[in-house]
């Protein structure tokens, strides 16, 4: 942890399961001034939502910061950020049921989360698309995948100087991107099959 002086911190963050449900990981890169720490863990079995709000968690407990600090969280997980930022109080109020009556999934999950972000003040969600050359991003996700997939991978703990890469980049890759929408644009095209007649 580090000691509660103002400070900006980045966060990068993402979930990953293989399955959905079964084995996951969750992966982090935390900027916390000049210093940058990634973490990642691991569950047996699982779904990629768990991982998703696991790896926010997680950040944030870790980004024991100021109050007055400036935390921005990056994350391609839309049920991360609508859950905290637009379901969550309703949720409580309604004694953790949903507007259809069903009880809230990974309740204690949003229950923690939401401790720790009321406790710590505002916080900035920002949601990145995967996979589009957010550098941040594209870590956290190497992370989370290898941890699902019970590969070892080395976490970083040291300053940006000696970083990799600029994780502070928040630019799109533009090719990156296009491939994404050109994959997308197939998977929703109509299938078609031929029968060819012979003899």
């Amino acid at each position: 942890m580090y000691s509660k002086r103002m400070e900006k911190v980045l966060i990068f963050c993402d979930g990953a399961s293989k399955g959905n449900p079964g084995p996951g990981g969750w992966g982090v890169v935390t900027v916390i001034g000049e210093k940058i720490v990634e973490l990642g863990g691991t569950a047996a079995h699982t779904t990629n939502n768990r991982m998703e709000l696991t790896a926010a968690l997680e950040s944030l407990r870790f980004a024991n910061v100021s109050s007055e600090s400036t935390i921005e969280v990056y994350t391609d997980s839309s049920y991360v950020i609508n859950g905290i930022t637009k379901w969550v109080r309703g949720w409580k109020e309604n004694h953790w049921m949903t507007k259809q009556k069903k009880p809230v999934l990974n309740r204690e999950l949003w229950e923690t989360l939401l401790n720790v972000v009321e406790a710590r003040g505002p916080i900035r969600w920002h949601y990145v698309g995967g996979h589009v050359g957010i550098v941040g991003n594209e870590r956290a996700d190497e992370i989370a995948d290898c941890f699902a997939a019970g590969k070892k991978i080395s976490l970083y703990d040291g300053t940006a100087s000696t970083y990799p890469i600029d994780v502070t980049n928040l630019d799109l890759n533009e090719t990156k991107q296009k491939e994404k929408s050109a994959t997308r644009t197939r998977s929703k095209a109509k299938a078609y099959s031929y029968i060819s007649r012979v003899d």
